[in-house]
């Protein structure tokens, strides 16, 4: 029932999924008569592999974390989350409010031991292929033991997904050199030498995209900015060319000759294909979808919880921890 549109984008981009995907699933939670109204406009109706799951309440985009915690125990969100922390469901995934959906994420699945904050992780595209990185914006105030505890999540994370047996993790910093960054990120790489994961030293922003780095790691008030300031400069960029193509009846004609590259170019950096952030340390999954996802951007989101439930993931964490900090404790 969150996000933009509701359930006039998750109704749809559920029956795609069932339709792409015959191992999935999916329980429909929300307000039931608005739910079954859409599925009446697509034909469809609940079966053994879709069923719809009642829920009064709805927490708004705008709503306090606490306050939906409080005071929303039947909303769609908290239902769903509900349903993980039950077993009827492997995986939750909800285009709402993100403060919410983590408070209450946390609140009713816990986080994994060994685990202080649970992080927001995503996939972005880079010359390589994808970069996951974490945390983006769930912790603004991290310690070196926070990050130290992201990377180890980043590693299962694209160990998993990617089946990369030896993740190459980077710590964002303001430089490569070791005499750089404030006193929080040189202990967290100290830390990240120390471990047995693939820790490749200090990244900066450009190794984001342009180096052969697969999991970036920093706090979520850098990762946050860094993110939103890399969709920025897409949009300008995107707007840019559209802008110079229209420019004249040569430059249009110009456009028609480079639209198999632009096409290209427009697909592999489609933020859409990228939809779907994983809140990684808790004893269950998570995606937060965009709020203004589209059916496809949903139906993504979709599919990476699908991928993460059948790696079990927050299994796959809790294993790496346990192995990770008995080697610390015995060192």
């Amino acid at each position: 029932m969150g996000g933009d549109f509701g359930p006039d984008v998750v109704v749809p981009a559920a029956l795609n999924a069932l339709k792409h995907f015959d191992d999935v699933n999916l329980i429909l939670v929300g307000d039931e008569a608005a739910i079954r109204e859409r599925l009446d406009a697509a034909k469809a109706s609940p079966d053994d592999r879709l069923r719809v799951h009642h829920a009064s309440q709805v927490v708004e985009m705008g709503e306090p974390p606490a306050q939906a915690l409080r005071n929303k125990k039947d909303s769609s969100m908290r239902v769903a989350i509900n349903l993980v922390k039950n077993g009827e469901a492997d995986a939750c995934v909800s285009a709402g409010n993100t403060g919410a959906l983590m408070a209450t994420a946390r609140y009713v699945l816990k986080t994994l031991p060994g685990i202080d904050r649970p992080a927001i992780a995503t996939a972005i595209p880079s010359t390589s292929g994808h970069t996951h990185m974490l945390d983006l914006g769930a912790n603004v105030d991290c310690t070196a033991e926070h990050l130290y505890q992201f990377a180890v999540m980043g590693s299962v994370l694209t160990a998993a997904v990617d089946n990369n047996p030896a993740p190459r993790i980077g710590l964002l910093n303001v430089g490569q050199e070791a005499i750089k960054g404030n006193d929080v990120v040189k202990e967290a790489g100290r830390l990240l030498e120390g471990s047995e994961l693939n820790y490749i030293g200090f990244v900066e922003g450009d190794d984001i995209y342009l180096s052969d780095v697969d999991v970036v790691v920093c706090d979520g008030f850098v990762g946050n900015i860094s993110l939103k300031t890399s969709e920025g400069v897409a949009k300008m960029v995107s707007r840019h060319l559209k802008a110079g193509f229209n420019r004249n009846i040569l430059t249009r004609l110009a456009a028609l000759f480079a639209l198999p590259v632009l096409n290209s170019f427009r697909k592999r950096f489609d933020p859409r294909r990228y939809n779907g952030a994983s809140l990684l340390g808790l004893q269950g999954i998570v995606i937060k979808s965009h709020g203004g996802a589209d059916v496809f951007s949903f139906e993504n989101a979709i599919q990476i919880a699908r991928k993460e439930a059948q790696k079990n993931v927050p299994q796959q964490i809790d294993k790496k921890l346990e192995t990770l900090l008995t080697e610390r404790h015995t060192e």
